[in-house]
């Protein structure tokens, strides 16, 4: 079956809005000073703004924001570094409190990548780096990839072999696809944004799991889209933008994109949330970077 790509300009305009409501409700990603009393509620916290500053370093990296979004991106990712992270110091005062969970240093890259130093933080890295724990830590092989990856992109020598790890995870194995469950379906696309680097390396994907990709996430993307779960669908579409021949199906995009806020917010599942504008952010802001994400990746793919 021949499947019809989404245009470019519904690709962009999802991405558009979803920065702009990013940007609107940039306050709310700061951090409290309830979230400082424990390393491990400080690493939660830290999360949401190591995906907003991936999310600008891949807008910035594609190339396909226009002049008003790379303004708005890049103060953006600014405002990250300076205002929400203390020049870095929120990082540093995590990896001192918990000196061999990964966070710091994940959420430290991009904004490495992007330019911005915090010379303290790297060498309290380095020092935690040296230490048995460090590599000893056990981790499921999903998590494993990332730390990998995080050292690999800052330009550290790797923790692990980062070709076996992949291996031992559920995609590496190529299991049933009718198998997938949500939280496995969440584990596929973290396995392909390590492997691939959030999307720049397509062909970094072994084949066979290339072709396996091709056949099975099809479905995949239908399953979701009907089930309405905008988060994981947003994902998904990340993945296929990730591939070495990503499909950007119109009907599947054109469904993900109704089910967008006028405002540029995207649901987890099914309709927007109510309630308290606090709550209803922690909600929102996962799916709506997601769906920024999406979009970056999906425009440079179909350009390009």
């Amino acid at each position: 079956m021949t499947v019809t790509a989404a245009s470019p300009a519904l690709l962009h305009r999802v991405g558009e809005r979803a920065l702009d409501w990013l940007d609107t409700n940039r306050d709310r990603f700061r951090i409290t000073p309830e979230d400082h009393v424990s390393g491990l509620a400080l690493g939660e916290r830290l999360k949401p703004v190591g995906e907003l500053a991936v999310n600008t370093r891949v807008l910035f990296r594609e190339g396909v924001a226009g002049s008003r979004q790379r303004e708005r991106a890049g103060a953006l990712l600014d405002f990250a570094w300076r205002e929400l992270l203390d020049g870095g110091g929120v990082l540093a005062a995590l990896q001192e409190q918990e000196p061999h969970t990964p966070v710091a240093l994940e959420v430290y890259v991009p904004f490495h990548e992007s330019g911005y130093r915090h010379p303290g933080l790297e060498e309290m890295l380095a020092v935690s780096r040296r230490t048995r724990s460090w590599a000893a830590v056990e981790r499921p092989p999903n998590r494993q990839l990332a730390l990998l990856s995080a050292e690999r992109r800052i330009g550290l020598t790797p923790s692990g072999d980062f070709d076996e790890i992949l291996r031992r995870t559920w995609l590496g194995q190529l299991p049933e696809p009718w198998s997938v469950q949500l939280h496995i379906a969440y584990d596929i696309t973290h396995t392909v944004f390590h492997v691939t680097n959030w999307g720049e390396k397509p062909h970094a994907i072994p084949p066979d799991i290339a072709d396996y990709l091709d056949r099975y996430l099809p479905a995949w993307l239908e399953t979701w889209a009907d089930l309405e779960h905008w988060d994981l669908l947003g994902e998904l579409l990340v993945v296929d933008a990730c591939l070495p021949r990503p499909g950007l199906d119109a009907e599947i995009w054109e469904r993900y994109a109704a089910a967008q806020a006028p405002n540029g917010a995207m649901p987890i599942h099914r309709g927007m949330p109510e309630g308290d504008p606090g709550e209803v952010f922690d909600l929102l802001h996962h799916p709506t970077l997601v769906a920024a994400f999406a979009s970056a990746m999906a425009t440079s793919r179909a350009l390009g």
